[in-house]
């Protein structure tokens, strides 16, 4: 059988497109063997995709934000970046709220929507980052934020995500709010925070919770967790002050729920039968 690939050099071809010619260079350029600047081209690959490659809607910008595991006080250079896409023009809303609140409270509902936007991203604006999206300065963004907040909304920047002002995390406040009874869609709303968040915050409670329930100690459920010492504190007070009240939605989340299996429902049915033949 002939060797068609010989024939008409198919393999020399092949190491003649753009993959192999980068990878020459990178050879060449940092002294590297083949097979470990081939290695460098699939990572380079790898980052192009997640950086660079980024598809865009209408409206939509991409931007590279800092990630929001990246603790404070790491210097910019150093932190793990995102690449994120902020729906910067949304006309099914803007204009309502341009008709209705004016050039400032559209960029307000634009800074809510954008920081809300990276933080479901994995990543999160500075002030410095605000103010080149919306054009404006960090003087102005920081009044923005203050009054939002005043409103009684969540605003999530690296600032406030690390919590470095007093008062509770907004992780606590808004797993309070839920014992509270309100509803997901009016929590979103206050906290300027999806779905999504909210599940993963009751997620984290009912981890802390349970084991402290089974008597770890805190540290114990802070490496368990993976969860700051605080958060773990704040958690457990949190627990422990609705367990006094008997709240019925902390009932809700710790008590497991049995399946209802098909023994269960032919034993209810014939009770109900029996029920109805008794009447």
């Amino acid at each position: 059988m002939v060797d068609v690939t010989n024939n008409y050099g198919i393999k020399r071809l092949k190491s003649k497109d753009a993959k192999h010619a980068i990878i020459q260079k990178l050879a060449v350029d940092f002294n590297l063997t083949p097979i470990i600047a081939d290695a460098f081209y699939q990572q380079f690959s790898l980052y192009f995709q997640e950086h660079a490659n980024i598809s865009l809607s209408s409206g939509e910008i991409a931007y590279e934000a800092v990630a929001a595991e990246e603790p404070a006080g790491k210097h910019i250079r150093l932190t793990k970046k995102v690449t994120v896409r902020l729906k910067q023009i949304d006309l099914n809303t803007d204009l309502d709220v341009l008709a209705n609140y004016g050039l400032a409270g559209l960029r307000r509902h634009r800074l809510a929507r954008i920081t809300r936007q990276a933080y479901e991203q994995g990543a999160l604006l500075s002030y410095e980052d605000l103010a080149m999206i919306l054009t404006t300065s960090p003087a102005t963004v920081r009044r923005d934020v203050y009054h939002l907040k005043h409103e009684g909304m969540f605003i999530m920047t690296r600032g406030a995500k690390h919590d470095m002002g007093p008062g509770l995390s907004h992780k606590t406040v808004i797993i309070d709010l839920y014992f509270k009874n309100y509803t997901f869609t009016e929590i979103e709303r206050i906290t300027n925070h999806s779905e999504t968040s909210i599940n993963r915050y009751l997620a984290d409670f009912i981890q802390v919770a349970t084991l402290y329930q089974q008597e770890f100690t805190e540290n114990q459920i802070r490496v368990i967790a993976k969860k700051s010492s605080r958060i773990i504190r704040e958690y457990i007070q949190l627990y422990q002050s609705y367990e006094k009240q008997n709240n019925a939605r902390l009932q809700d989340l710790l008590t497991p729920q049995k399946p209802n299996t098909g023994a269960e429902k032919k034993s209810k049915l014939q009770k109900t039968k029996g029920d109805r033949n008794h009447e």
